[in-house]
């Protein structure tokens, strides 16, 4: 496959995936944004676009480091996107979501800073892991890019306090998959919250994200 018919691909199916999540009330107004990987520049939903309304020819490409090199200007927070890219090389494609029940526990007070959500379930051990929770920074923030650089190296979804989660995937079906997979286990959570868990245990966990 060319370059150029790869491009054109990852250019459709972000747009679709954005519509898909859009429709389907995992983010709301233009909040929210997607990328993908496309060697060593990052193809972004354009600044205060709405993921309902994507267009594959009007969408923002920038460097590794965030730098705009060819569209529309992209989302303030492409910083951050490539801050993911580049703390896991094998990334292909980041999701941001302001998913509401995924905010509103980014919202809490008193949430574990290593692991902001438990493993409730099997398949939040397998798709996610262990989601830290960093510090809040004002949406836009260069400052919170090294940290989620470093934090990422280990990690590959963040929840930003205040905010709501990023994850970065081997493909954009696989980020937009944790990244839903983060919003119903917070919804779990807050269904839970007052009542005994039975959370995996760390072994099983573990056995599971191998």
């Amino acid at each position: 496959m060319s370059m150029e018919t790869e491009e054109r691909e990852l250019r459709i199916a972000l747009v679709r995936m954005g519509r898909s999540l859009f429709t389907r009330g995992l983010t709301a107004g233009s909040t929210g944004n997607l990328s993908v990987r496309i060697g060593d520049s990052v193809l972004s939903t354009p600044t205060g676009s709405r993921l309902g309304d994507l267009e594959p020819d009007a969408l923002a490409e920038v460097s590794l480091w965030g730098e705009h090199i060819s569209g529309p200007r992209a989302t303030k927070e492409a910083f951050l996107h490539a801050a993911m890219y580049r703390a896991r090389p094998s990334a292909r494609a980041v999701v941001h979501l302001h998913s509401t029940h995924a905010a509103a526990v980014s919202c809490l007070d008193g949430i574990d800073e290593k692991a902001a959500l438990p493993p409730l379930t099997a398949y939040y051990a397998m798709r996610v892991g262990r989601m830290p929770l960093l510090a809040y920074h004002a949406p836009g923030d260069p400052a919170l890019g090294p940290l989620a650089e470093a934090t990422a190296q280990g990690h590959h979804a963040l929840l930003l306090a205040n905010h709501g989660p990023i994850v970065a995937g081997a493909s954009l079906d696989a980020a937009a998959d944790a990244a839903e997979e983060i919003e119903e286990t917070a919804k779990l959570y807050l269904l839970l919250h007052g009542h005994r868990t039975r959370p995996l245990t760390a072994e099983q966990a573990a056995h599971l994200s191998k």
